[in-house]
């Protein structure tokens, strides 16, 4: 399994929405967890990189476009 390069500003795409309904978070800060906020209702949210890499379904913007 390859390990995905997440960089600050990206606005990635996940598998299933967030209760508002919204699929868009953006990069806040990257490491061992990653700090995104929703793109739908600004909610702030630290997750874990292992399960953010298994539920993120694009990197919408960003150096590397390529669909996961």
């Amino acid at each position: 399994m390859e390990i995905i390069k997440y960089r600050v500003n990206d606005i990635i795409e996940l598998k299933k929405p967030h209760p508002c309904g919204s699929k868009q978070f953006k990069v806040l800060r990257v490491g061992s967890d990653i700090r995104i906020i929703c793109l739908g209702c600004s909610r702030d949210m630290t997750v874990d990189r292992i399960k953010l890499e298994k539920s993120t379904k694009k990197i919408v913007n960003g150096e590397s476009n390529e669909i996961l």
